[in-house]
């Protein structure tokens, strides 16, 4: 593959500083697919592994939305007020007969799927407060994207029959605004056990640490609809600096996502010219800056259904696009006409 990887760069960049220590992915640097996956499970392996006691106390760090109240992505409304909260520390289940009772830990990767394996089990990185009856409700069912609701909890997650190509099954999907925070936690858990997952389960959406491929392709546009947030961002940082001393590589780093699982996602097609586009993720009210080739003909922005939402005809070596004022928040290809040549597919993430 490494003829075909000549000319990829990183199209994402990190939506807030996400203080990584420097040099911390180094190892990685210039690798795709399965040599990236190795790199990026040496870097963040044998981490410092908590109890699973010292897990609930971590969430005064990792999951306080303020004033010691559970950050619960299945009740959470974001921009909104969410139908319950719970207080850390006061509210852990305990018996509970319905929502809204109290709160217990999320394996957003099931336990059974790693057979109660001890470090997997206490692992920050895919553990998550949640409501205990919403919790209960996923069980271990897949992620997915629900056809036919048989359950919806008070914040719309839902648990039904599955609509996602490939999987049929009943599945768990939460909301929108939680998707891209569940499908890092998965991603995360895959690289990191990866090579290690001896005594590991299949389930219908994994073999052991490999998430299938139905599943992965919805959990790469996940991650893309839903970029991460700075609540992600202080998370990793809490995980690293007060307890695993590890990372979420696919927090500070989104673009590794589609390298290793996509590998031919930002191929430079006929020519090999070195286009330059950013800023990338851009803002709205910014403009898309294109520069590189000795002409750049055209430029064609599309979304991820293939819709084409900006066309424009430039004749100019470095160009300033205008994007539209009602483009949603999201990942978008872009396509360059170079020297009369169509010479690169690139991801774009509007914020």
């Amino acid at each position: 593959m490494k003829k075909t990887f000549s000319l990829l760069f990183s199209l994402f960049i990190t939506l807030v500083v996400s203080a990584q220590p420097a040099n911390y992915y180094n190892s990685a640097n210039g690798l795709s697919g399965n040599q990236l996956k190795m790199a990026l499970h040496n870097i963040i392996k044998g981490h410092t592994a908590i109890s699973y006691s010292a897990t609930a106390d971590a969430f005064w760090s990792t999951d306080n939305k303020g004033n010691g109240i559970v950050w619960d992505m299945y009740s959470d409304k974001p921009n909104g007020t969410p139908p319950y909260t719970y207080h850390i520390g006061q509210d852990q289940c305990g018996n509970y007969d319905s929502e809204g009772d109290c709160y217990n830990r999320e394996h957003s990767w099931p336990q059974s799927w790693f057979n109660d394996q001890s470090t997997p089990r206490c692992d920050l990185h895919h553990l998550f407060p949640t409501d205990g009856f919403v919790n209960n409700k996923r069980a271990n069912y897949a992620y997915g994207e629900v056809r036919s609701a048989s359950w919806t909890s008070r914040n719309g997650s839902k648990l039904g029959t599955c609509k996602t190509s490939g999987f049929s099954g009943t599945v768990f999907e939460p909301i929108d605004e939680y998707k891209g925070d569940f499908a890092r936690a998965l991603m995360y858990m895959s690289v990191r056990y990866y090579t290690e997952d001896s005594g590991w389960s299949t389930s219908d959406m994994t073999n052991k640490s490999e998430i299938k491929p139905w599943a992965m392709q919805m959990l790469l546009r996940w991650h893309e609809q839903d970029p991460v947030s700075q609540k992600e961002i202080n998370r990793n940082n809490a995980i690293y600096n007060q307890y695993q001393r590890n990372r979420n590589p696919f927090i500070d780093h989104p673009e590794y996502a589609r390298m290793i699982w996509d590998p031919t996602w930002n191929v430079v097609g006929e020519e090999t010219a070195k286009v330059s586009i950013y800023p990338n993720p851009v803002e709205h009210g910014q403009a898309l800056h294109l520069s590189g080739c000795n002409t750049i003909d055209a430029i064609t922005i599309f979304d991820l259904c293939g819709r084409t939402v900006l066309t424009a005809t430039i004749d100019a070596a470095d160009a300033v696009v205008a994007l539209p004022d009602d483009l949603s928040r999201g990942c978008y290809f872009v396509k360059l006409m170079c020297n009369g040549t169509a010479v690169k597919y690139e991801k774009l993430l509007v914020k």
